[in-house]
């Protein structure tokens, strides 16, 4: 049978019931949703515990049964601008009135029996709470394998010097953890850096503790990470992602403008789209397009927890209308992607010039190391090897009075795109096929290798089916 919530094929009920607890924010809601969604289509019922605090919209979901509690946070408390403090007063204040619902649940003869309780990673109290009721409590882990290493080896790089991070050591292994370097340690940002400390390392305890990990992710794209968590862990590990690709999406987009009060646009050219303006902070003397690159330089510096705000509270409004499917920054705004990153929002990140100028700029610290620059007029027609067929003549010059910033922009700018969920480039293939080709190498590869590991006998089709049958052996 199908479901019309999710056109997806829908397995005849089991008479097992689910309970699931997402962590109020919309990269994490989204995530375990979508696998509400999966593993309904498998026959669960599906019962979802929610705060009320951004609490999801039942009327969109007909298909599961919803719970809400109160957490009674306080207004300081409710405040998306310091995620971790929030996190961490949501693992204090939900423990009673989540486990009073739990129990009531477990008690009402009336609906299926329920096979365990997923819960977000974060929501670490919930491992002595299902503890106490006997319950199974598998987690799920929205974010990636990769990540999650460094998490659950935070107490043993704090311990080596690794933590607090110094910009001096920034491009050190960590030999203790390879192939990661200092600099790929995760940055978030509290008004108490111990606090991020403490709350992860509860998450990554928590987790051990449960009885199972379900992972957004696949295989073929983190296997030497869970590989590591296999041999690190003695619980199951289902690695069931990506979970979008899973459901059919809809082409047609709202769209929400951030800028800044420099140059802003004019909202009334496009009444089809949404503004939010956010304060730049630029001096009158910062404020000059005579030298980009400083300028650029200073709006990435001044305008991060502006964006930030603003993006939280863009995620608060899309609680009640259309979710976040993801940002699209422009490629010079490099801090976008860490701070989207924060809030699990994909990344999409735009080129408005050139294929070949990116892949020139792209390899900025690679032509340093080797002496292209400071570009020197005797070799302009020498040949550049590592980017065929480009001469010494054909890098881009752009004047600054600060040539090492330009080189740390355009580095910060390469690593970003790197790390971003796409690009979108301002051309066409029949122009820079050749760029492009190598650019898009990769991400066909990646794209085929989604496809076959969701289909069947792929990879996360099968980590689905043995985590339905471990759930059913509850």
């Amino acid at each position: 049978m199908k479901n019309s919530g999710t056109d997806i094929q829908v397995d005849e009920r089991n008479g097992r019931r689910l309970v699931l607890f997402p962590l109020p924010l919309q990269g994490h809601v989204n995530p375990m949703i979508q696998l509400a969604n999966i593993l309904h289509s498998k026959g669960f019922s599906i019962t979802i515990i929610h705060t009320t605090f951004n609490s999801p919209d039942p009327s969109k979901y007909p298909h599961f049964t919803f719970h809400s509690i109160q957490e009674e946070l306080t207004e300081t408390e409710a405040s998306t601008a310091d995620i971790i403090a929030l996190a961490s007063s949501l693992n204090i204040k939900c423990v009673a009135p989540f486990r009073d619902c739990v129990s009531r649940l477990l008690s009402d003869v009336s609906e299926d029996p329920i096979a365990c309780l997923i819960s977000d990673a974060i929501f670490h109290f919930t491992a002595a709470v299902s503890k106490g009721l006997k319950l199974p409590r598998i987690v799920l882990r929205t974010g990636g394998a990769s990540s999650f290493r460094i998490f659950t080896a935070l107490p043993f790089l704090k311990e080596k010097g690794y933590l607090p991070i110094q910009e001096s050591q920034l491009e050190e292994p960590m030999v203790e953890l390879p192939p990661f370097k200092v600099k790929d340690l995760p940055v978030i940002n509290s008004r108490d850096p111990e606090s991020v400390y403490d709350l992860m390392v509860s998450m990554a305890d928590g987790t051990k503790a449960s009885s199972g990990v379900i992972w957004n992710t696949f295989e073929e794209l983190e296997q030497s990470a869970l590989a590591a968590l296999r041999h690190e862990f003695s619980i199951p590990i289902f690695p069931i992602g990506p979970f979008h690709n899973r459901f059919p999406s809809s082409s047609r987009f709202s769209i929400t403008i951030i800028h800044t009060q420099f140059n802003a646009p004019n909202p009334s050219k496009c009444p089809h789209f949404t503004f939010h303006e956010i304060p730049d902070g630029l001096l009158e003397d910062e404020a000059s397009t005579a030298d980009g690159v400083i300028l650029f330089s200073v709006l990435n510096s001044k305008c991060v927890e502006p964006f930030r705000d603003s993006l939280a509270n863009l995620l608060l409004d899309a609680m009640d209308q259309e979710p976040v499917a993801c940002l699209i920054t422009d490629a010079a705004w490099h801090f976008t992607h860490a701070v989207a990153e924060g809030f699990k929002i994909p990344t999409i990140a735009m080129r408005t010039t050139s294929i070949c100028s990116f892949l020139a700029f792209a390899s900025f610290p690679l032509l340093r190391e080797k002496g292209y620059f400071p570009i020197q007029d005797s070799r302009l027609e020498e040949s550049v090897q590592e980017l065929p067929p480009l001469k010494v003549k054909d890098l881009p010059v752009i004047i600054t009075r600060f040539p090492a910033t330009l080189h740390q922009l355009f580095e910060k700018i390469s690593n970003q795109a790197k790390a971003c969920s796409g690009l979108i480039w301002n051309s066409f293939e029949e122009i820079e096929r050749d760029a492009l080709s190598k650019l898009s190498q990769r991400m066909v590869s990646l794209k085929e290798k989604v496809n076959l590991c969701i289909g069947h006998g792929g990879s996360s089709y099968h980590s689905l089916e043995s985590l339905t049958n471990y759930i059913m052996s509850f």
